[in-house]
């Protein structure tokens, strides 16, 4: 279990952004609490692309996604493992393979399949046992994709909604990969190039495929 609570190159929640943001949000005694303070604040304040590729080591680091205003799942989910870790909650990443069934014609075209791959999420350890959540969709992006609002209340799994509000397929789970206590990047990019046709030309270049 101490390794879900330490800090890491990745989840280096030892920065001062880190922890400013952590005290500016958590105002509960209670752990729980603690941690649904965190969860909505990181899906909330920053909202939600599929579109930002890093190419660099250093843009992985929670210290230096937090000043953006907008992150990808992999982002808010780090962000979120490095919050709960600075208060004693342990947390780690866990990636899967979705399906998306809603605006897929779009995300086709980019990215040449419906599939986003690896989908990134947390594994939080609250009152004996691991939940999973999801971060990613902030509220404006649920009510634009006539989706419920993904909350958390401390005690079930939270992840991607299956339906929107009028019962069509929204998001479908389609494989397991695991979870890691650190962000694992030559696991990332090799599932990335392994299932974007054409990304591996877009970043074969850069050193963080040579790790």
């Amino acid at each position: 279990m101490e390794q879900y609570l330490q800090p890491t190159e990745f989840f280096d929640f030892q920065a001062p952004i880190v922890q400013d943001f952590v005290a500016e949000q958590v105002t509960a005694d209670d752990v729980v609490q603690q941690a649904i303070q965190l969860y909505i604040a990181v899906r909330d304040k920053w909202l939600y692309t599929s579109s930002i590729i890093h190419l660099t080591r250093d843009e992985w680091k929670v210290s230096n996604i937090m000043p953006r205003k907008q992150g990808h799942c992999l982002d808010k989910s780090s962000i979120l493992i490095a919050c709960l870790r600075s208060i004693g909650i342990p947390a780690r990443l866990h990636l899967a393979k979705v399906r998306n069934h809603i605006a897929a014609e779009k995300l086709i075209k980019t990215m040449g399949t419906d599939e986003l791959t690896p989908h990134g999420m947390v594994d939080i350890y609250l009152n004996n046992q691991w939940l999973k959540v999801s971060p990613a969709f902030n509220k404006t992006l649920c009510d634009k994709l006539n989706v419920e609002v993904l909350g958390f209340d401390g005690y079930r799994d939270s992840i991607f909604q299956e339906f929107d509000r009028e019962g069509g397929l929204f998001m479908e789970y389609l494989e397991d990969y695991g979870h890691f206590d650190d962000l694992p990047l030559s696991f990332i990019y090799k599932n990335m190039t392994d299932h974007y046709e054409g990304l591996f030309e877009i970043i074969s270049g850069q050193e963080v495929l040579k790790i």
